[in-house]
């Protein structure tokens, strides 16, 4: 506890480290602006679900302010599409926040029309493309078993 005559022992460029890990897993099939739009699309879903992965506002020295974003790094990983199968499965099981992104979302042009495409097919038989996953850090880690990072 720090009183008010107490030294401010803490230091501004200690590294920071996090108990929790924000992670994207995209299948290794993807072409580049395909694995550019599924980890866009992944992680718009993790700020308003989870509020204390995004941090505070942004301004520059003019002041000029712009949007907060993530509070901590997104790590993007690749993997075969039974690793990514086997990821929704662990993420599941582990109820762990998360979002998915499915070959059918390719052909649609808008939320409506995704959300409809995800509906359409049972958990287990989703073609996914792409899965982002939040929490503990170990059980993230768990979840991401088998893939790699991305290159």
């Amino acid at each position: 506890m720090r009183t008010e005559n107490a030294p401010d022992t803490r230091r501004d460029d200690a590294p920071v480290r996090f108990d929790t890990k924000i992670a994207v897993l995209l299948r290794d099939d993807l072409e580049t602006w395909q694995r550019l739009n599924v980890t866009a699309f992944l992680v718009s879903g993790l700020g308003p679900a989870v509020p204390e992965v995004i941090g505070e506002p942004y301004a520059d020295a003019d002041g000029t302010a712009y949007l907060p974003m993530f509070r901590q790094p997104v790590l993007v990983f690749e993997g075969s599409k039974e690793t990514l199968t086997a990821a929704h499965g662990r993420a599941l099981s582990r109820a762990l926040p998360r979002a998915v992104f499915t070959r059918d979302l390719f052909a649609t042009g808008n939320d409506r029309d995704n959300r409809a495409a995800v509906a359409a097919v049972g958990g287990a038989q989703l073609d996914l493309v792409g899965l982002a996953v939040y929490g503990p850090r170990n059980a993230v880690d768990k979840v991401l078993k088998g893939a790699r990072m991305h290159p």
